[in-house]
């Protein structure tokens, strides 16, 4: 991961993504889409069973007179020569049925055959339309997510440039612990995505939290952490650590993404490094959150995942409470260098469309995951409704 500067942010402060009018709209306009192709392709079979049903009409009235002239040429031999002109007529009229018998054979095998290409194209249409969609889905995804923790990474370095932040680590007396984490809960208050703010010093010890009435994190140590290393390493105010997702003991085992940054002499962004601010994004708030309000029809719920990976396969957020924690994607290297693409997979025994979204980034900050919408497809949807 990196990252930058500012952004706006798709997520508020008490955690709610987008409306959910804008979810059922999105929804809705799904459902539509996927109604009108019911319609088409419905409208098409009805057509050729129309034609089929002519065709049998004319095949019947074919054989009727194929008898008829049948029964004229019996007549006409028994009249002898007296039905001799009779008899050129009945002939006449068995060739003209023998005509319509093949022009009718012709007729059906071409509305078949036309009948084929339209349920093919009516197939085709579908499948590029669900891909297409879910693709769409899958991207709204994974930019929200991008979108959101660059605004972490925003706040991180601000928080670190705070006052109290800086008294504390600077002196870490009882006052200014105790003022560092009355300002660290304020600051949680206004921003409940997170599960936790921590004030550390350069040994690594958790010196403040903003929360310890939930969290019994001050004098743990955290030297060993990625993100603290990450932050006391870095070149100055500008820059922030980070730690994927992971349950931490910090917030007693809930899976977070922890951002971090150097607290500096002054707040100055190019001070001498005192200390280090490590704020825990409560990730699935966010991320559980959005892979289930993904805008699907009722029935497409029940046969749809909805998940982000990192590059490893493994499962970082599922719409599934009982979801595989790592997914198999040996076989997957063409679909995930892609920024966009779709393919239909056998999963589990199972025929599978997997929409899928690289993560795209926002300004500077790119997560490097994936978002995945996995669909069972086993029937025509054309045809479910």
């Amino acid at each position: 991961m990196d990252g930058s500067r500012t952004g706006s942010s798709m997520m508020g402060g008490n955690g709610e993504v987008g409306t959910a009018k804008g979810a059922a709209e999105a929804r809705d306009r799904g459902a539509a889409v996927e109604q009108h192709i019911a319609a088409t392709a419905s409208l098409s079979e009805s057509l050729l069973r129309g034609v089929d049903t002519a065709l049998d009409e004319v095949s019947n009235v074919n054989l009727s007179t194929h008898l008829l002239s049948v029964n004229a040429r019996i007549e006409a031999a028994r009249a002898g020569t007296a039905g001799g002109s009779f008899a050129v007529v009945a002939t006449e009229m068995n060739r003209l049925s023998g005509e319509v018998k093949s022009l009718t054979v012709r007729l059906r095998g071409d509305a078949h055959e036309t009948g084929r290409q339209m349920r093919h194209a009516v197939e085709g249409y579908v499948t590029q339309v669900r891909d297409a969609r879910l693709c769409e889905l899958a991207l709204t995804n994974i930019d929200l997510i991008d979108r959101n923790l660059y605004e972490r990474s925003c706040d991180v370095r601000w928080w670190a440039t705070d006052a109290a932040a800086v008294d504390c680590v600077r002196d870490p007396n009882d006052t200014h612990r105790q003022h560092a984490g009355r300002r660290l809960g304020q600051i949680l208050d206004s921003y409940t995505v997170y599960s936790d703010l921590v004030l550390v010093d350069v040994d690594g010890r958790v010196l403040a939290n903003g929360r310890p009435g939930q969290f019994a994190s001050v004098g743990m140590g955290v030297a060993d952490a990625d993100w603290f290393h990450q932050a006391m390493a870095s070149s100055d105010g500008s820059v922030f650590g980070v730690s994927t997702v992971h349950p931490s003991a910090l917030v007693n085992g809930k899976r977070v993404l922890v951002y971090s940054c150097a607290v500096r002499e002054g707040g100055n962004v190019r001070g001498k490094v005192l200390g280090v601010l490590g704020i825990l994004f409560d990730w699935d708030a966010l991320a559980v959150t959005i892979a289930r309000r993904t805008p699907l029809t009722v029935d497409e719920w029940t046969r749809t995942r909805v998940c982000i990976i990192d590059g490893t396969g493994r499962v970082l957020a599922d719409s599934q409470q009982d979801g595989t924690p790592q997914l198999d994607i040996s076989a997957w290297k063409t679909l995930l260098k892609q920024p966009r693409s779709s393919a239909v997979l056998r999963i589990e025994g199972r025929e599978t469309c997997v929409a899928h979204a690289a993560s795209p980034g926002y300004e500077t900050y790119r997560s490097g995951w994936h978002s995945l919408i996995l669909q069972q497809v086993g029937a025509n949807p054309a045809r479910t409704h």
